[in-house]
């Protein structure tokens, strides 16, 4: 296999005003404490990146690394907050929850590099332990492509990835965006375009570090991907998923219908949301008892 870098970061540009009102909206939900949890996680720093740490009671069997969504452009860790404390309970994991820089003032690779630097703060904090990466919709892109990396690498390892609603694919050409687009009210084609634009300023969509379904990949760590049939995004996941087949990887797909995007994230009240959260705590802890 041929090795991935990092590309050198590349200078980006003022968000515009109305991405500027959604994160001030979401700073103010923030405030609000729309997001906050019965025991309060930890706010410390990996890697200089401030980070969240949701601890279980005990000490921890593992550790999971997850990124928020938000097409690269909005979101914290906040965000996830409900699910990622649930999940420590849940597995007696510590659930770790990175903020990354935002495009479009840090366009492609700024993102990636402060996943990527988390990724390596935490392998040498933890260990030998047990370390699952997951993410949702764009958090999921940053695994993958961590996921990408360090198979193409050797390292940092990953035992195990968990992409819910995953977005895989920056060229935006899925037959699923137009399949779809009645049944998914919170992304669209436009909205993914927007995203990535924002995301890539010019950089190559095809890139195997932006668009994991394109990567000339022959192993990859087990892999949890979680997907809507509804979802504009619903074809990044399926493809993924055979392609980690066709490699033989170790893929567990699970689709369900009628469930909205981040479903997990959002709401564990949200259709399908109950069953994906039982099937990534399934999946957590197969992987940290290895």
């Amino acid at each position: 296999m041929t090795a991935a870098t990092l590309p050198a970061e590349r200078p980006g540009h003022p968000a515009p005003p109305e991405l500027v009102a959604r994160r001030a909206q979401f700073a103010g939900a923030i405030a609000a404490g729309t997001w906050a949890t019965e025991k309060a996680p930890d706010e410390t720093q990996l890697a200089e990146r401030r980070v969240l740490r949701f601890r279980p009671d005990t000490p921890p069997k593992g550790y999971v690394l997850h990124f928020h969504g938000g097409g690269y452009r909005l979101g914290g860790p906040e965000w996830e907050g409900p699910f990622a404390a649930a999940l420590a309970a849940r597995c007696d994991v510590e659930v770790i929850v990175p903020q990354y820089r935002l495009a479009p003032e840090h366009p492609f690779p700024g993102g990636l590099t402060d996943a990527h630097a988390c990724l390596a703060a935490l392998r040498e904090e933890i260990g030998d332990a047990q370390l699952v990466v997951s993410g949702d919709s764009a958090g999921a892109g940053l695994a993958s492509a961590l996921g990408v990396f360090t198979s193409l690498n050797d390292g940092p390892r990953i035992d195990g990835l968990v992409l819910l609603s995953p977005f895989l694919d920056l060229t935006i050409n899925a037959a699923s965006y137009a399949e779809n687009a009645s049944t998914d009210p919170l992304f669209s084609k436009t909205s993914a375009t927007d995203a990535a634009e924002l995301y890539l300023q010019g950089f190559d969509p095809h890139h195997p570090l932006v668009s994991a379904l394109h990567a000339p990949i022959t192993t990859y760590p087990p892999t949890l991907i979680s997907v809507g049939t509804g979802e504009v995004l619903r074809d990044d996941s399926l493809l993924f998923h055979d392609k980690l087949q066709a490699i033989g990887a170790e893929s567990e797909l699970c689709p369900i219908d009628g469930m909205e995007h981040v479903a997990v994230v959002r709401d564990i009240e949200l259709t399908g949301a109950k069953e994906t959260f039982e099937a990534i705590a399934a999946f957590v802890t197969r992987t940290v008892r290895r």
